[in-house]
């Protein structure tokens, strides 16, 4: 599990290379497109420091610092300041429910583009078919933490003393969304090999393109969730979990 401390941007507006890539894109409204646009992961791999991901990638570091610090001026998105109960219920809102619209959407939406330009593309069964594997990822995803970890994040937010559940810690769910989230992370990744980068051939029609559009569109909305739970929720509820035994072992 990562924890972050200190700020991505400084108060000049300037970018230090040495923070974490989950830090920055709290930090600084716009950066997940620039740093998303290098390749640089900042949801499963938003521990690592903009140099050392930059390193890793085989990308010139100088040169994503200037596009971040080139950003437009902008408040922070209200989630970075949300509590974990809050926070929850924003991840909720603005992305299991957009992903229960969108999933099904993208698959009827794959068949039928696989069905029609299937024959002069065939790289398309493999696109629907590792589409169906996210999906079946994220939907059993989201259900567990609705179901089992978010009631307990808001029981331990509103807890005086250190609760039971039948799980034991949250260390528990917590450590099954993380390996989740890897697996979705790199099912997307093979999405965007697979698809040239969600560039459609010039033969493809106006669904070939909705399905392009809407599949990259997934992938930048799940980073994000991704990063909100794994840099933001995950480290909270740790800390939360941490004071409320010190008041056991305590009292």
């Amino acid at each position: 599990m990562t924890t972050h401390s200190g700020q991505g941007v400084d108060g000049s507006g300037g970018v230090d290379p040495g923070q974490p890539l989950g830090q920055i894109v709290t930090d600084l409204p716009g950066s997940a497109r620039v740093l998303e646009r290098h390749g640089l992961d900042y949801c499963c791999g938003g521990g690592a420091s903009l140099a050392d991901a930059c390193a890793e990638a085989g990308v010139d570091a100088s040169e994503v610092v200037a596009e971040l610090e080139g950003l437009q001026p902008a408040p922070a998105p209200d989630w970075a300041t949300m509590g974990p109960s809050e926070l929850v219920d924003h991840v909720v809102a603005q992305h299991h429910v957009h992903l229960r619209e969108e999933l099904p959407r993208l698959s009827a939406l794959a068949t039928k583009v696989a069905s029609v330009h299937g024959d002069r593309h065939p790289e398309l069964a493999e696109v629907r078919q590792t589409f169906e594997l996210v999906k079946a990822d994220l939907i059993p995803h989201m259900v567990k933490e609705e179901r089992v970890l978010f009631p307990a994040v808001k029981e331990l937010e509103s807890a005086a003393t250190m609760p039971w559940f039948p799980f034991g810690s949250t260390a528990g769910p917590i450590s099954i969304m993380l390996r989740e989230h890897d697996t979705v992370g790199e099912l997307l990744e093979r999405l965007r090999q697979l698809t040239g980068g969600y560039r459609p051939p010039a033969d493809g029609c106006a669904s070939y393109a909705a399905l392009y559009e809407g599949l990259e569109e997934l992938e930048r909305d799940t980073h994000l969730h991704v990063h909100k739970e794994n840099n933001l929720l995950f480290p909270a509820v740790e800390r939360l979990e941490q004071q409320l035994s010190r008041v056991a072992a305590t009292g």
